[in-house]
């Protein structure tokens, strides 16, 4: 990646598109710090974000990380009971059972209500995909990262997973960076909209030039609801999609 410069306000919901191998994943890998820049630095607050991932920052991946042989509650207070106990890695006590009353709370928000006791091998596609939006969000993080969280899920269930998705987040107001291959998607959800591209390339060497930021592309507030896409002014709309399906 090179030449990237951005500033997030609070509670934006970035969507991040463009070609495979253009920088997304990498770029979602630096907020999380998976990885460290070369040069330059990223600032959570004006402070240098940290180098290792914490509790400041949740992700849901497209494969869900949640673990198959505990319940759907104990996957949820997992997250409160490993900070709260780090040599036992469990509470006791009231402690414990105020850790999965605020875990079932969440599972509750989250729809999961009825499969508290449930393994995730007994759950479909979608409610996994709701174990793993409550196992980060139980953290209260400060950002939330979606790595392509709905791209294995048909149609109908990625509609449902949208509508929460952003119900969660106007009443979180998190600010969300999400990877997603659906531009319409991207449309739907972000209230802006990163375009990632390599626009110079060398075929003798590859990585000789970096992925950059092409298109940063403020969405109406009013695209929030689902289908309000079609709300793109008409020149702006054409042209990315063109500069986008040609990339």
């Amino acid at each position: 990646m090179e030449r990237l410069n951005l500033n997030i306000a609070e509670g934006e919901f970035c969507t991040l598109v463009g070609a495979s191998g253009c920088g997304k994943s990498t770029f979602l890998r630096l907020l999380l710090g998976q990885e460290a820049p070369s040069r330059g630095e990223i600032l959570l607050d004006g402070q240098p974000l940290a180098n290792e991932p914490d509790a400041s920052r949740g992700v849901v991946f497209q494969r869900y990380s949640v673990f198959p042989h505990l319940t759907v509650l104990d996957n949820v207070a997992l997250g409160l009971e490993l900070p709260r106990a780090p040599l036992l890695g469990r509470l006791l006590g009231h402690r414990k059972r105020d850790a999965r009353e605020q875990a079932a709370q969440m599972l509750h928000k989250v729809g999961l209500g009825h499969a508290l006791d449930k393994y995730p091998a007994q759950l479909s596609g979608g409610m996994q995909q709701r174990l793993a939006i409550a196992q980060a969000l139980i953290m209260k993080p400060r950002v939330l990262l979606l790595d392509e969280p709905f791209g294995a899920l048909d149609p109908g269930i990625r509609k449902d997973m949208h509508e929460l998705l952003l119900e969660l987040w106007r009443e979180t107001r998190l600010t969300v960076f999400m990877v997603t291959h659906d531009l319409s998607e991207g449309f739907t959800l972000g209230s802006r909209i990163l375009v990632f591209d390599k626009p110079r390339i060398d075929p003798h060497a590859p990585g000789a030039y970096g992925a950059r930021v092409t298109y940063d592309i403020p969405l109406h507030e009013g695209r929030h609801a689902p289908g309000a896409s079609a709300g793109v002014p008409v020149a702006l709309s054409e042209k990315f999609r063109t500069a986008y399906q040609g990339a």
